[in-house]
């Protein structure tokens, strides 16, 4: 349970740090007319929508199986982070052409001190949170938090060109400005779509890893009796992956013990490797012949 409520925690922080840095950023944004800091702001907002989805999704995550989701409702996670690439792709595209149409239109960025105070203010906050999450996500290996970790130290690099486009406008160079928001929102859209990617993977049961399968073989080798496996299928649920796989054994076996070295296969599997939620094997008799 540690790990659902590593996410929660690391949520709320999320919500409450990006609503501060959301409403200094719009209000001086568009004091100042600094297209690179509006488009900031907007990407606090989907900082905002990502952690409320996030909280959301891991809420209804954490929730055990049942006789309706026997294996449970990990899923949720990805539907709502695909929500969210949508969502700020969307958005990402508005400050984009907003930015795009500043550079052409020679738009006056209106220097203020409050600018520079915003970026070092931004990236202190989001340096934090980076600190604290970063911290959580090896501790629990949480694919979610790693996700917000990312998104944090992202906002560090983008809001300190944010505040170097600033900084240029005392030496009369304004087009950096656009320039910035426009990265800024093309940024945006490649980590969007890199989300929407990853959900899309695991909702469509993208199959385990090729490293986590070689794992899973290295374990079966172990057991000598096993002559052989086939049928290795795998389907994600939530973070975790469920496998099963048929096994190969001595046709003149009895039935209790093959089944006893598939239990202790199953256990160790389990065991051995956190990714696997579940682990079923199926046991068939093979002739074997006598040396």
């Amino acid at each position: 349970m540690n790990r659902f409520k590593s996410v929660k925690i690391a949520s709320i922080l999320g919500i409450i740090g990006n609503i501060f840095l959301l409403v200094i950023k719009g209000i001086i944004g568009f004091v100042t007319n600094s297209q690179a800091m509006i488009a900031d702001a907007f990407n606090s907002a989907g900082d905002i929508l990502s952690s409320i989805m996030t909280f959301i999704g891991n809420k209804i995550a954490s929730i055990p199986s049942d006789e309706d989701h026997n294996l449970g409702h990990g899923k949720a996670e990805y539907i709502y982070s695909m929500l969210i690439s949508v969502i700020m792709i969307s958005t990402a595209l508005i400050v984009l052409k907003d930015s795009i149409l500043s550079i052409f239109s020679n738009n006056t960025l209106n220097f203020s001190i409050w600018l520079v105070i915003v970026c070092i203010t931004t990236i202190i906050v989001k340096f934090f949170l980076f600190v604290y999450t970063n911290k959580l996500s090896k501790k629990y290996n949480n694919l979610l938090i790693k996700a917000n970790s990312n998104d944090h130290r992202n906002d560090c690099v983008i809001t300190l060109f944010n505040l170097i486009s600033a900084l240029c406008t005392l030496i009369n160079i304004y087009y950096l400005d656009g320039i910035v928001g426009s990265l800024i929102s093309i940024w945006m859209i490649i980590t969007s779509a890199k989300i929407f990617k990853e959900s899309y993977n695991v909702l469509m049961d993208k199959s385990i890893s090729n490293e986590t399968k070689q794992k899973v073989y290295d374990i079966i080798k172990k057991h000598k009796e096993i002559k052989r496996v086939s049928n290795f299928n795998s389907t994600p649920v939530g973070y975790k992956y469920q496998i099963s796989l048929t096994i190969y054994v001595d046709g003149n076996m009895s039935t209790f013990k093959s089944h006893k070295i598939a239990d202790k296969l199953e256990r160790e599997i389990g065991k051995n490797l956190e990714e696997i939620y579940l682990t079923v094997v199926h046991v068939n008799p093979i002739k074997v012949d006598k040396e």
